[in-house]
């Protein structure tokens, strides 16, 4: 079952889904992990208080690159107050593996990208 998991990340890795730059985005967030130098910037394109299209642009290491690619996919029709409760375990539920200590950052870092964007965009309203 490992396998499997390790097949989609490395899927997700190869051929990130939304990767790229939306037209005009409702918010843009840009994030990195200083410790291992990968970074994301997340777009949001928001409608009606839900999230109607999303892309990411960024560099970093397989682990990184698949949560965001795989948390791009989830997060489409999502409101703003559904993703407010996202947490560590939703991304890596996504995942699907053990992500020990030294990735966790590493996996985490779209997500802590995407609270951020979403925070930041309830304080502004």
């Amino acid at each position: 079952m490992m396998d499997l998991y390790a097949e989609e990340i490395l899927d997700h890795y190869k051929h990130p889904r939304h990767f790229g730059h939306l037209d005009d985005p409702s918010l843009t967030y840009h994030d990195r992990n200083p410790l291992c130098g990968d970074e994301i910037t997340l777009e949001l394109k928001i409608a009606d208080n839900k999230v109607a299209d999303v892309a990411f642009t960024g560099h970093g290491c397989a682990i990184s690159r698949a949560a965001a690619s795989m948390m791009s996919e989830e997060i489409i029709g999502k409101s703003l107050d559904e993703l407010k409760d996202w947490n560590k375990e939703s991304i890596l539920d996504l995942l699907g593996i053990e992500v020990g200590p030294v990735r966790i950052k590493c996996a985490l870092l779209p997500l802590k990208a995407l609270k951020a964007a979403v925070w930041g965009l309830g304080e502004d309203e």
